[in-house]
C-alpha cells in the first residue's frame, strides 16, 4: 500500500491598520482599544487557534493553519475591531421614533431607567434598566441611543423597541409603539 502524502498548508496572517489617535494593547487573549473620545473597549479572542499581536502601526492576526474556519474567525475579528475603532473615535448612534396615535404615551429617561407611560392606555408604566455605557436621550418624538460599543447600542435600541411590542394587536390598525428608524452604519 502506497503511503499518501498529506499536503500541509502554511499558516494564515492578516493585519488591520490602527488609526491615528487610537491605542491598542493585547494581553492574555484580550484586545483592548482606547480612543480620544471614549473609554476603553475590549474584545476577547475566544479561540486558541487565532493569535493577535501589535507590529508597528498594525494589529496582526495569525493562525497556524490556513483553513476556512480560521479565515472566517479572522474576518469576524477584523470586523469587530473595526467597529471598536469607529466606536472609540466617533461613537455609534441608533435613532428610534415614538408613534402614538390612539393614546398619548410619554417617554422619559431617569438616570439609568427608561420608562414608557400610558402605552395603549395602560396604567402601569413599562420600564427598562439601561446599562452604564449607553446614553439615551429623548428629543420630542425621537429617541437617540449612543455608545462606544456597537453591540451595547444595538441591544439597547432593540430592547427599547421590544418594550412596546404587542403580539395580540393588529399592526395595521394599532401602530402605536417605538420603532428603530436609523441603525448605525445601515441608514434605513
Amino acid at each position: 500500500m502506497a503511503q499518501e502524502k498529506k499536503q500541509v498548508r502554511q499558516g494564515i496572517r492578516d493585519a488591520i491598520e490602527i488609526p491615528q489617535g487610537v491605542s491598542v494593547s493585547v494581553a492574555n487573549g484580550v484586545i483592548t482599544v482606547t480612543g480620544k473620545s471614549a473609554a476603553a473597549e475590549s474584545r476577547a479572542l475566544r479561540t486558541a487557534t487565532v493569535q493577535a499581536a501589535i507590529e508597528g502601526s498594525s494589529l496582526v492576526f495569525t493562525a497556524p493553519r490556513d483553513t476556512k474556519r480560521e479565515r472566517k474567525l479572522i474576518g469576524s475579528l477584523k470586523a469587530h475591531i473595526r467597529n471598536i475603532f469607529r466606536g472609540v473615535t466617533q461613537g455609534h448612534v441608533y435613532k428610534l421614533k415614538i408613534c402614538s396615535g390612539h393614546f398619548p404615551m410619554s417617554v422619559a429617561v431617569n438616570k439609568n431607567e427608561f420608562s414608557v407611560k400610558n402605552f395603549l392606555g395602560e396604567k402601569i408604566p413599562r420600564t427598562l434598566v439601561l446599562s452604564g455605557n449607553v446614553k439615551v436621550k429623548v428629543e420630542g418624538d425621537h429617541i437617540i441611543v449612543e455608545s462606544s460599543s456597537k453591540e451595547s447600542a444595538g441591544q439597547t435600541a432593540a430592547a427599547i423597541e421590544a418594550i412596546t411590542r404587542r403580539a395580540a394587536y393588529d399592526k395595521r390598525i394599532f401602530q402605536d409603539g417605538i420603532y428603530i428608524i436609523d441603525k448605525d452604519g445601515k441608514g434605513i
